[in-house]
């Protein structure tokens, strides 16, 4: 995990901005720090690698949720992490594994689509438009028939 910073060295590297959602506080506030202890094997492996653990677990988050950031040549480890998703039995009590399965397909669409020659005008354009495509495409989900309230 990311060192413990100072809060005032924390606030300064971040401006928290409010929720966009009024769920997003909490367990699932976009700004999160904490502390944890790392399974010992993992830490092993990270320094036989030579990968700091917080490299690894940021690299799992990216891929994970198929962004815009470092992409190139990054496919198969989304589909496998797609694969890891569904075989943990993650979110089917709410949706069928093809449901899911097109939720990440929807996601990368989104990230795929990085102005890579943009200007910095067009990137912020592009920004906007993906925050509020996100908004639509979490509703889109959050409603859908299956659903459990």
């Amino acid at each position: 995990m990311r060192p413990m910073l100072p809060s005032a060295k924390l606030k300064r590297i971040r401006k928290k901005r409010p929720p966009q959602l009024k769920w997003q506080t909490g367990a699932y506030s976009r700004y999160v720090e904490w502390e944890d202890i790392l399974p010992y094997s993992f830490l092993l492996i990270a320094k036989l690698v030579n990968v700091p653990p917080d490299d690894l677990v940021t690299d799992f988050m990216d891929n994970l949720s198929c962004g815009s950031w470092k992409r190139e040549g990054r496919d198969k480890a989304k589909e496998k992490l797609v694969d890891y998703f569904i075989a943990h039995g993650y979110g089917q009590d709410y949706y069928t594994e093809d449901d899911i399965r097109t939720m990440f397909k929807e996601l990368d669409a989104i990230g795929v689509s990085w102005p890579d020659e943009g200007n910095s005008k067009m990137i912020d354009l592009y920004a906007k438009w993906r925050n509020k495509h996100y908004n639509y495409w979490f509703k889109k989900w959050w409603r859908k028939i299956r659903r459990k309230k």
